[in-house]
């Protein structure tokens, strides 16, 4: 855990005019989650990031990292607890990849055996040979690629605490994107507790447990990231997460959260009967179930209208179903290719939870309602998604 106590930074201009560029900032980022610094040019992110590891040291405040005060602590000790990330990458030119990636092993003693063993393991991490590129040298590895062996070099000697300033910032987005779902990975894999600098919201909001808005050295605003989108603090933090906040919103939304509970009915219930719900909750579908939830399909109203028989003799097929993680954006996705207003929400073992409808998207998106005030935590993007349960199913 990282917590910042009134963490402040005054810089003295040439005229000898004090500048406060980190004015009392306090907060904490929890064990193994992803902090993220958002904020214009100028507005103390980097400079708050750079005393936690007393790269710059703080005119007062104070860091803790698990309850420990840094100040207590050598310097040359605490950085080589702390993995660092630059834009930069910043990888030795004369050192082949697996030299770079094992600096900090070796200077803690770490035998020759070990720190290949280590740097081979990192580099499975992020879809890079290791027999192909550990005897390269930099200048042999594009730039995504050098990029890649950067992240990993700071997570080498096995640091608790990692700090990446704008980390993917000078990579092009094709692999800037891929970049960022093998780092989340990554991160969930060996629970690292991160701070990131970023310039880009949308990064932001993929990647990180909570985000924190700063201006002017002042943290304004420190929230999960689907509050931060449904309850900017001021104009500014609304200004600076875009006026397509809503529609991010729908990213971080899971099914579940936008699901309602209409009432359903069994295979062996009347058409009559059937009707009969349908007409008193003014809908024009009605989801059938076995014993167990199971959901089976669904009876429109024009079919048990005036019918005889039982909601089996009507049954029809889901067009399309959404599962519970789904976010919203994929759901409206799916409803328009299917011209659908509503999809059934069922579980791993087919269970019926309930039903998303563009009303009930649209109601979650105006209520006030937000993620962090149901205790949910993150949501990532699908690509992010589809990767975690690649490596759920490897394992």
């Amino acid at each position: 855990m990282i917590e910042l106590d009134k963490l402040t930074k005054i810089f003295t201009q040439k005229d000898g005019q004090p500048v406060r560029a980190v004015d009392s900032v306090s907060l904490t980022v929890g064990e193994g989650e992803i902090g993220v610094f958002l904020g214009p040019s100028g507005c103390g992110k980097t400079t708050t990031l750079k005393m936690i590891n007393r790269l710059i040291a703080p005119t007062s405040g104070r860091v803790l990292i698990n309850g420990e005060d840094t100040t207590d602590l050598d310097e040359v000790e605490l950085r080589r607890r702390i993995g660092y990330v630059i834009q930069q990458i910043g990888l030795f030119p004369n050192m082949t990849i697996e030299e770079n990636i094992t600096v900090v092993p070796r200077l803690l003693g770490w035998d020759k055996k070990r720190c290949h063993e280590r740097a081979t393991e990192l580099m499975s991490m992020v879809a890079l040979d290791p027999k192909q590129y550990l005897k390269r040298y930099p200048r042999e590895l594009s730039g995504g690629q050098q990029q890649r062996i950067g992240v990993i070099r700071a997570l080498a000697a096995d640091p608790p605490v990692l700090l990446m300033d704008e980390p993917f910032g000078a990579v092009d987005p094709i692999n800037r994107e891929s970049i960022q779902n093998e780092f989340f990975l990554m991160q969930r894999q060996l629970n690292k507790t991160v701070i990131m600098v970023s310039h880009d919201i949308d990064e932001a909001l993929k990647l990180g447990d909570r985000i924190a808005v700063f201006r002017r050295g002042k943290l304004v605003q420190y929230d999960h990231p689907d509050t931060l989108l449904a309850h900017p603090r001021d104009e500014f933090v609304a200004q600076f997460v875009g006026q397509d906040s809503t529609l991010k919103r729908l990213l971080l939304i899971k099914a579940g959260d936008a699901a309602t509970q209409p009432e359903t009915a069994r295979a062996d219930t009347p058409l009559t009967r059937a009707f009969q719900i349908m007409d008193e909750n003014d809908c024009r579908y009605l989801t059938i179930v076995d014993d167990d939830q199971r959901a089976l399909g669904y009876v429109t109203r024009r079919a048990a209208r005036g019918n005889e028989g039982v909601c089996a003799d009507q049954l029809a097929a889901f067009r399309t179903t959404a599962a519970g993680e789904d976010n919203l954006r994929i759901l409206l996705s799916r409803m328009y290719q299917f011209n659908s207003s509503w999809m059934p929400v069922i579980d791993a073992d087919g269970r019926y939870v309930g039903e998303v409808t563009q009303d009930s998207i649209a109601d979650y998106l105006s209520s006030g309602r937000s993620r962090q005030q149901t205790g949910q935590p993150a949501i990532i993007s699908p690509a992010v998604a589809a990767a975690q349960a690649a490596a759920d199913a490897a394992t």
